[in-house]
């Protein structure tokens, strides 16, 4: 057996605040019901791309009949839920999490916008900011070009804010690799209600990382729970319990069925938590599960034995789906 804890990792043995899904049993799939759409702190944007929907969706009835006729055929699933009949995959958008309609790859015309090189949820605020930020630059420039540049920076920025850079992901079974880029600020091992004798790591993600949140271990979603709340710094130690979060808890085949979480918190400008995953997802290593817009939080939450080995250390520059945060040992 390796030892549990590398030398190189720092740890804090202080009690961490209570994960938000309480003690109650995790064996009990459960979806939150305050679940309605991917994105439950709504916003502008989302409300924009919502009425857009409404317009094409009418659109499309009255000029291609024929189109909404094929693609009709071609759904799989049922209604269920959902506040309006959908046309095709680009009205699931944000109600990918919902037990609803679907569309097969091959018959879906508009999966190739996953293959682009920014996150397909966050090309809205993608296209609004960039082009918002390029008229203000020709309007500066007007005046003066060099008035332009700021404004062209935080198109750049926003551009690398929603980048979706392709990621290697080790693949030998028990790697936790790490669920979000930026800075391991924290290894903390605790009793956790829920998983046991745990170890957390935190991740602080500041505006330059890329923001898509990644699985650590492969397995099965048995649990998803959303709480709102503040939007403090995330620096803060308080924003853990505060700000507003989304769980995503895994039961891990790779780790004898046990239970691994994966935490989103909230920023002082991060005000969008974007998740798609539902309860009874299979999971892989690496795959993008959801993102937070705009600097934030990530902990993952993981089981604790003399099996397993941590080989991250604090303060470490991490990148979600490689970065090898800890291995369990396997027999």
């Amino acid at each position: 057996m390796a030892s549990f804890l590398n030398s190189n990792a720092s740890l804090s043995l202080d009690n961490p605040d209570p994960p938000t899904t309480g003690a109650s049993s995790v064996e009990i799939p459960a979806m939150d019901p305050a679940l309605k759409s991917i994105q439950p702190g709504g916003g502008w944007v989302m409300s924009g791309e919502l009425a857009w929907g409404r317009f094409r969706r009418a659109w499309l009835r009255t000029v291609r009949p024929k189109y909404v006729a094929m693609m009709r055929d071609r759904r799989q699933g049922h209604r269920g839920e959902l506040p309006f009949d959908p046309v095709d995959s680009r009205d699931m958008k944000y109600y990918r999490n919902q037990d609803s309609f679907w569309w097969a790859d091959a018959d879906d015309p508009f999966l190739w916008r996953e293959s682009l090189p920014f996150v397909r949820v966050g090309l809205a605020e993608l296209i609004v900011m960039t082009s918002a930020s390029v008229i203000l630059a020709l309007v500066a420039g007007w005046f003066w070009w060099p008035l332009s540049l700021p404004f062209l920076l935080i198109g750049c920025l926003v551009a690398w804010f929603f980048r979706n850079p392709r990621r290697k992901v080790p693949q030998e079974i028990g790697t936790v690799v790490s669920p979000a880029d930026g800075k391991l600020i924290e290894i903390l091992e605790f009793e956790d209600p829920v998983i046991g004798p745990a170890v957390r790591f935190r991740v602080l993600l500041s505006i330059f990382n890329a923001h898509a949140n990644r699985i650590a271990l492969p397995g099965k979603v048995v649990r998803v729970r959303y709480r709102p709340g503040k939007f403090l710094n995330a620096m803060r130690s308080e924003s853990s319990k505060e700000n507003e979060k989304m769980d995503v808890e895994l039961e891990c085949s790779e780790i004898g069925g046990r239970i691994v979480r994966i935490r989103q918190i909230t920023g002082q400008f991060a005000r969008r938590i974007v998740c798609w995953a539902r309860v009874g997802d299979v999971l892989q290593r690496g795959e993008m599960f959801g993102m937070i817009k705009l600097g934030s939080r990530t902990e993952l939450v993981i089981p604790r034995d003399e099996s397993l080995e941590i080989v991250a250390e604090v303060g470490e520059k991490v990148h979600a789906g490689s970065t090898v945060f800890a291995r369990y040992q396997q027999d």
